[in-house]
């Protein structure tokens, strides 16, 4: 079942999400199916309207999107339409850092990035310093960023309590996250804030492969399992 805004705001939220989307689709950075975007309602900022499950970015309407609580992403309304699989790793972003936006993608140059840098069964980050593109980010010392780099868990939930775990560890860390193989996620404090960096960061990857230098790339230790014993 498709959802409708009730209110002026919650419309205005899903039409941004749709207008944006498009915008992405066009740069070849949501191709098919592929990416999410959610922001949290302006006027109700405990939940949070997120792309639909197997909708066509280049497509999406204002229709297309599932309003779920931004800190756990459950949905909100029964019988709507299945939300994002990856809205586990939105609510855990949303719950650890107070971001109101955030954006996945899979751009290519990061996408490249994340599948060379990635480890097998461990949380790994990519350090990026000196360009000045570095200072769109919003960081506390723009002179450098280190990018995590998540191992792609089958079970998304697994990726969302990784990225939880890492985000509480580093409150100050890069707005942004790569998955293995997979694409990259972006947050801010508005839709455009995050666009902005999401922009940044895959013009640093760009600049990152057609430099052909080495990745300063380093490995923490094995992430946890923290799926429940059964």
């Amino acid at each position: 079942m498709s959802y409708a805004p009730s209110t002026a705001a919650g419309k205005q939220t899903a039409q941004q999400l749709a207008d944006v989307s498009r915008t992405l689709y066009e740069r070849g950075w949501m191709p098919g199916t592929s990416g999410n975007i959610s922001m949290r309602l302006p006027d109700e900022p405990g939940r949070a309207l997120i792309t639909a499950s197997g909708r066509d970015k280049g497509e999406l309407t204002a229709r297309d999107v599932v309003e779920v609580a931004a800190r756990t992403g459950q949905a909100s309304h029964p019988g709507q339409d299945r939300p994002s699989a990856e809205t586990s790793i939105h609510a855990a972003v949303y719950r650890v850092t107070g971001a109101r936006a955030v954006i996945h993608v899979h751009s290519p140059y990061a996408t490249v990035v994340a599948h060379r840098a990635a480890a097998r069964d461990a949380v790994s980050s990519v350090r990026m310093e000196r360009f000045e593109l570095l200072k769109g980010l919003g960081l506390r010392d723009p002179a450098f960023a280190d990018l995590p780099v998540f191992p792609n868990w089958p079970q998304v939930e697994r990726i969302a309590d990784d990225v939880a775990a890492h985000l509480a560890a580093n409150p100050d860390g890069t707005p942004g996250l790569l998955l293995a193989d997979h694409g990259i996620t972006a947050w801010g404090d508005s839709l455009s804030q995050a666009k902005n960096r999401l922009e940044c960061l895959e013009s640093l990857c760009q600049l990152l492969v057609l430099s052909h230098a080495e990745l300063h790339v380093s490995r923490a230790a094995q992430a946890p399992d923290h799926r429940t014993a059964p």
